[in-house]
Parts: C-alpha cells; structure tokens; sequence
C-alpha cells in the first residue's frame, strides 16, 4: 500500500468511544470503600495485562519488539512486575527510576535508560548496571570520555527532526500534531550522523535511534508516519557512517480517548501499519533485522486507572462548586495542562446531566480544579466520584503543596480481590525530611 493511501485508512477507520463506563462496579466500589477511605488511585489488573498482550500482538511480526513501559507514567512495584511479568521492559530518567525497576527484577538491557541534562552520577550507575543508555545531546559524549572507563558496546541517540510535525488527514490536509522545533530533546540530523561516528569510533558496536515527536496522539497515522521518518534515518545513517543499526525505538505518543466522543486508537491497525513502512523501506534496504521498541506508558495505564474520590461540600456562589477530598495533588493534569479527565458518579450514571459545576479540591490556588462548568447529575454531600484515564501521570505528578498527603493506590486484582500497593502519606511522612 502506498504511505498516503494507509495513511488515509489510518485515520478514517479509527472507532469512537460510546459511553465511558469505570471498571469498577459500584458494587465492588462500595466494598474497597469499607476498608480504604477515600481519596485513593484504583488500577486495574486486567485491563493492564489485556493491553500488553494486545500491544505484543500488534508487534509480534518484528522478532525482537519490546515495550519498554515509561516508569514515570506509574512508578509502582505491583505495576511493573505485572509488566514485566507480561514481557515488557522499562524506560527509566532518572536514578531513582533505574533503581526502581532493578528492584523490581529487570535487568541490564530490560531497561533504557532515556534522560536529558544527566548527571555523570546516573551515566555511571547506568553504565555499571549494562542497561541501554539512550544519549539526549551529542555532548554528552565528551561527559562520558571522562567518566566511564569505556564505552558500552550498545548505545541509542534520540533524534529530533526539528520543525512542525503532522500526521494523519483532515478534511483540512495533514493535522499538525506537536511542534518538535519548540522542544528542549534530541540532536539534529547532522548532530546524530557525528554522534554514530564518534561513538563508533570509541568502540560501540550496536545504535539505536530514538524519537518522541508528539504527545497524546489520536490518530492511527502517527506511528507509522514516525516510524518512516526513522527507518529512512536509520537506512541514511548506516550507508553514511556505516554504524550498524539494530533497534529504533518509537517511544510513546500514542493517545487514548480522555472524552467520551474522542476517537480510539487501533493498536491491531497500528501495528500493521508500521509493518508496512518497516518491509518498504528497511526490508528494501537490506535491514530488515532491526528490533522495534516502544515506549508507551499513557496508552498502557491511563485507562487502566482511575482516581476516587467522595464529594465532601457544595458550595453555591458565582458558580456551582463540587469541593472533593481530592486536589491538584492527586491529579495535577487539569491544573497544569488544562486536561480533561471525565468524571462517573457512581449511582447516578443514568441521571441527566442537568447541573453544571466546577469540581474542586482545598488547595489555596484557584486552579485546584478537576473539572471545570462539567455538567453533572445533581450532586448531594458524600457522592462517590470516579475520575477515569488517571493510571498513568496520575499518582505520579502528586506533590505536597498545602502539606497535602498523596493518597494510597490500590490494585484490582484479576481474581476481583483488591489490594494495597502503596500506602496513603501520613504526616510523620511528610516531616521526615524536615530539620526541627
């Protein structure tokens, strides 16, 4: 097929989302609330290990395909041993990150290591512990000549293509989906062709290439229009520098549908899609050994987590206010972003939405908002409220402002059991690092 004609098929025969439902029961939902109170992060088991495998399934026509799930999305023991557990790998930023996922069992090459302005404690760590380093910036490397003792014999460089990214179509032409000029990650094209020879140079034997152009796409046709872009990289790269390219990492980007009316992404259609790119250019360029990797921690969690919280005053004023047990600090997304996340009132789903109001935590800042003029059912003191699509950059994001406690989070467990996987803060928590 040729790269227009899928493209268009990419974003036409995408489907929309009828009706978000939780998933969790109000039934079930009741049960956990006699034993934890609320606000808590609530995860999903089976929807988690049912989108794995549904993304394995996607890429399991390139022999070497492995998720390698954002720990910044959900950085929770229980989460990623399910994930590795499933076969995936981690994608970590930061010291505590790697630590993170090697005491959860993932080893040397399970993890890439992908951070910008590193400091030379992590590239050390890093290096110590064989995991894929995943360089930011070309100069970089004059930070590892003085640091490490040699260089790995596998290392990645993260491309930036500059200028203004589009994919898919429109009844317009081409959506433009994120603007990679603006961002602060990757080398130019010139900079990573110095960046493969130097280090080859220095006796690395394996590259790969990384990029992450756009965020929250909903569209089919961003990962394979990426993909083009980094197979002729790649192709362009190994005929030029001779480097040997054996893995490209998509990174994340791939959306999911935070509104009711968003259209859902087709992983199965996605991957198929790539496929195609993938035989077209790398196939006929000889290279059809290379490995691909995502990095895809919102299309892995988002759905399969949700925020609960209990209405705990009404306030009538300019405005409705809904004010919850819940703030910014449990799910700083619509304050800082502005983001939707749709909201369930358990009990009340087949009610009209006949009342409008902002739904509020008690930070002393007024954009402490999770909702803003939501219409909602009529909503009475110790309404249990559902916030969907917080599993990833959701408990994550918390912090401590107002000497806010971050709350507990909870897994589902496929046998309908649930379970306590982190601990609500307690106040002795948030004094331990304090000098009196």
């Amino acid at each position: 097929m040729h790269r227009s004609s899928f493209l268009k098929a990419c974003s036409f025969t995408d489907t929309i989302t009828s009706m978000k439902k939780p998933f969790v029961t109000k039934e079930k939902l009741d049960e956990i609330l006699l034993e934890y109170p609320t606000p808590f992060h609530l995860y999903d088991e089976t929807g988690i290990r049912s989108t794995a495998r549904k993304l394995q399934e996607a890429f399991s026509w390139n022999p070497g395909f492995r998720e390698y799930f954002a720990v910044k999305a959900t950085p929770n023991p229980s989460i990623l041993k399910i994930l590795k557990e499933e076969g995936c790998g981690c994608d970590c930023a930061s010291l505590s990150e790697l630590m993170l996922a090697e005491r959860c069992g993932f080893q040397g090459e399970e993890i890439m290591f992908s951070s910008n302005d590193t400091p030379d404690e992590e590239y050390r760590y890093a290096y110590d512990h064989n995991v894929i380093i995943n360089l930011d910036d070309i100069s970089h490397i004059e930070h590892l000549k003085k640091i490490l003792p040699s260089f790995p014999k596998k290392m990645s460089c993260r491309y930036n293509p500059g200028g203004i990214f589009s994919a898919g179509e429109s009844h317009e032409g081409f959506q433009v989906m994120d603007t990679p000029g603006d961002s602060k990650f990757g080398m130019t094209r010139s900079q990573i062709s110095d960046a493969f020879k130097e280090l080859k140079e220095l006796g690395v034997q394996e590259f790969g290439i990384h990029a992450f152009l756009a965020s929250n796409t909903l569209s089919n046709a961003y990962y394979p229009k990426l993909a083009g872009i980094l197979f002729q990289l790649a192709a362009d790269l190994e005929q030029k520098t001779g480097c040997h390219v054996t893995f490209i990492n998509l990174s994340g980007g791939i959306g999911i549908p935070y509104k009711p009316e968003d259209r859902e992404n087709d992983i199965a259609l996605i991957g198929e899609q790539v496929r195609q790119v993938y035989d077209e250019i790398l196939g006929t360029a000889g290279m059809n050994d290379i490995s691909l990797y995502t990095e895809l921690g919102r299309y892995m969690l988002g759905p399969n987590g949700c925020l609960v919280t209990k209405v705990r005053h009404l306030k009538h004023s300019y405005r409705e206010y809904a004010g919850v047990d819940a703030c910014s600090c449990d799910l700083m997304r619509p304050a800082m972003y502005g983001a939707y996340h749709h909201i369930t009132v358990m009990g009340k789903e087949n009610l009209p939405l006949d009342h409008v109001y902002d739904v509020t935590g008690s930070l002393c800042e007024n954009n402490d908002k999770l909702a803003v003029q939501r219409s909602l059912p009529l909503l009475a003191e110790g309404d249990i409220l559902v916030i969907h699509d917080t599993g990833a950059h959701g408990h994550s994001m918390g912090f401590n402002y107002n000497g806010k406690l971050r709350s507990a989070e909870l897994l589902l467990c496929s046998d309908g059991s649930v379970k306590l996987i982190r601990r609500a803060e307690t106040p002795e928590d948030y004094f331990r690092t304090m000098i009196f």
